[in-house]
């Protein structure tokens, strides 16, 4: 198709669908503009609406096009900047003009005050953008600017944010998940706390009447799961501990900062485990950048000193750990910007013979991977989400049902050349086939890690003392999994079809999108699911405090540290063999109850004498 055809049929705008009644369905915005690609200029801001002291020369034009974005047809960017979240939609297409190498490039953005969530919910602006962008390219050939322009001069007319429209409409919870307001309260003392709530009360992030909206970065859940499978779990320890977590990938880059929305979200801090914690505890969510590159190097290195003595301009979470999608890799070289280095492979390399799966690395270049029990659960994880959703949903949930006990002559067996594996009974033989025996990839366990000899021999030993009868603790185990997704189909049973149809949808694209986000459960469980395992382990932290200090036994010898047991470390939900997870624990205690801890994980005495 000639470009002069492509550009035959412009898209219509509706205006008053998408962006009639203000309050309610689009976030106002503080700035509208349009940049193009310029071969001798580069990215250019050629038009532009803003309120007074926004500034957007010299930052938009990098925000938010990041490198390696002429490698794809169209992308929707996110990104950070001041008080502000920006979206723009970038449009690459043929062109007759051999001055701008045959190609047209373009995008239209707005900013939205932050005060509306950790995205400023602008991507209900999303689909308009987009609109905007397909509308440009086809009136290229307008020389009018007047003309040409004049639906973005009406949108910033009907969307520009006003005195009567301030924060205080974010307030709300009931819009999405994003804009859930996590506030610290009073707290009692440790001898004064209050348990009126537990660890199940992660549904109450889920308000009844509460949809998932087209565009909604929640939405990539889902996927997020598929495509990190059990690596998902050091990456939500990683943001418990709010680490500096940054992404390394190639354009398109929507995916990636959804990803970082999802990294995000899962990591916040429940309202149900507040009054247990520190006052001194990091902030109650981890920070999303969304895209930065090589222009945000100044701002990420002020980030690593941290906030400075005196300051009270400065915002509460600056220097408290962020999570950030760049496709620049010179930020990957310079490792004293962030603490985990999270590299994701091409898109085409989910359907490759051969699939690569992400790798999470620390700053030394040293690789993390999955804990055995971060497997164990992410099984039971895919099995439990099964339920959840319509029935395309549940096919792609469910293609791990062949997981351990459901599926077993089928299931992915260790090699005989494996000396670990032939030492452990079935129910402990974990492989990645086991894990997610429904890869299309048939990948070995390069995500998780190997078990330890010391966690072979005593697992082996303990199943031949128990005549191969089931363990106790791997019940306990499988019990506490299960509980995590108890109750929360029955939640989610009350989340109403998404408002995608009718006045929402204003054009076949949108119809489409509105459509996929009917069935909104599995997104909303993974959200709920991940809440109630932080609201469980910070309580059960909060539980050992009281009992140590009311028995100086649980307590060092100084009476400030925490002693934790292997059953403690049990309890909590880690790998008691590993050292990372023991590692994760005392920096947990340290962070959110400001005790040390002394892990005894590793630790097996038999007849008091320590085996391992």
């Amino acid at each position: 198709m000639s470009p002069a055809a492509h550009r035959a049929r412009p898209p219509s705008i509706n205006l008053n669908g998408v962006n009639g009644n203000l309050g309610q369905d689009t976030p106002p915005i503080a700035a509208l503009f349009l940049i193009y690609f310029d071969v001798k200029a580069g990215y250019t801001l050629s038009w532009r609406r803003s309120l007074p002291g926004v500034q957007l020369e010299g930052v938009v034009e990098y925000k938010s096009l990041p490198s390696g974005l002429h490698n794809v047809k169209e992308d929707l960017i996110y990104f950070i900047h001041d008080q502000y979240a920006g979206i723009s939609a970038f449009v690459n297409t043929p062109a007759d003009d051999e001055g701008s190498r045959n190609a047209l490039m373009l995008a239209v953005g707005v900013l939205v005050p932050l005060s509306f969530g950790r995205l400023g919910r602008s991507w209900r602006h999303a689909q308009s953008l987009k609109a905007f962008a397909a509308k440009l390219v086809h009136q290229e050939g307008i020389r009018d600017p007047e003309t040409r322009l004049k639906d973005l001069e009406q949108y910033w007319e009907a969307n520009r944010s006003r005195s009567d429209h301030g924060a205080s409409a974010a307030e709300s919870p009931l819009e999405s998940p994003s804009s859930l307001r996590f506030k610290f309260v009073p707290r009692f003392g440790v001898k004064g706390r209050q348990r009126d709530r537990t660890a199940s009360d992660g549904a109450s992030l889920l308000p009844p009447g509460q949809a998932l909206t087209p565009h909604h970065p929640a939405l990539s859940l889902p996927d997020f799961l598929d495509d990190f499978g059990p690596l998902i779990f050091p990456l939500h320890r990683a943001g418990l501990l709010r680490k500096r977590i940054l992404l390394v990938g190639q354009a398109p880059v929507q995916k990636a900062c959804d990803y970082v929305y999802d990294i995000s979200i899962i990591s916040n801090i429940p309202l149900s485990v507040n009054d247990l914690i520190s006052p001194a505890s990091p902030p109650p969510r981890l920070r999303p950048l969304f895209t930065v590159g090589a222009n945000d190097i100044p701002m990420l290195e002020e980030e690593a000193k941290g906030p400075r003595p005196g300051d009270e301009d400065v915002d509460d979470e600056t220097g408290q750990g962020w999570v950030a999608f760049t496709t620049d890799g010179i930020l990957a070289i310079k490792e004293s910007l962030y603490d985990v280095l999270v590299t994701i492979p091409p898109a085409h390399a989910r359907d490759a013979a051969e699939r690569a799966w992400p790798k999470i690395e620390s700053p030394r270049g040293t690789e993390v991977k999955a804990t055995q029990r971060d497997a164990r659960r992410y099984a039971a994880l895919r099995k439990g989400l099964a339920r959840f959703g319509d029935g395309e949903s549940r096919k792609s949930l469910a293609s791990s049902d062949e997981i351990r006990g459901d599926n077993d002559d089928d299931a992915d067996e260790p090699s005989d050349d494996d000396d670990r594996a032939r030492l452990l009974p079935r129910e402990h033989r974990y492989t990645d086939g086991a894990v997610d025996a429904g890869d299309p990839s048939g990948a070995d366990d390069a995500r998780v890690e190997p078990m330890s000899w010391p966690a072979v021999a005593y697992t082996s030993y303990l199943w031949w003392a128990s005549a191969g009868e089931r363990r106790t603790d791997m019940e306990e185990e499988e019990e506490g999994d299960d509980a995590l997704l108890d109750g929360l189909d029955a939640v989610v049973q009350h989340t109403p079809p998404s408002r995608g149809s009718g006045r929402w949808a204003s054009s076949d694209v949108e119809v489409a999108a509105a459509r996929r986000t009917t069935p909104t459960a599995p997104e909303m469980a993974l959200i709920a699911y991940f809440h109630r395992l932080t609201a469980s382990m910070l309580s059960t932290v909060a539980d050992r405090v009281d009992s140590a200090d009311e028995d100086e036994d649980g307590t060092d010898d100084d009476g400030k540290g925490l002693v934790l047991s292997r059953e403690d470390l049990a309890r909590l939900g880690v790998d008691v063999w590993s050292a990372r997870d023991r590692a994760f624990v005392e920096e947990l205690v340290r962070a959110y109850f400001e005790r040390t801890a002394e892990v005894q994980g590793e630790r097996v005495e038999c007849c008091g004498v320590r085996v391992f």
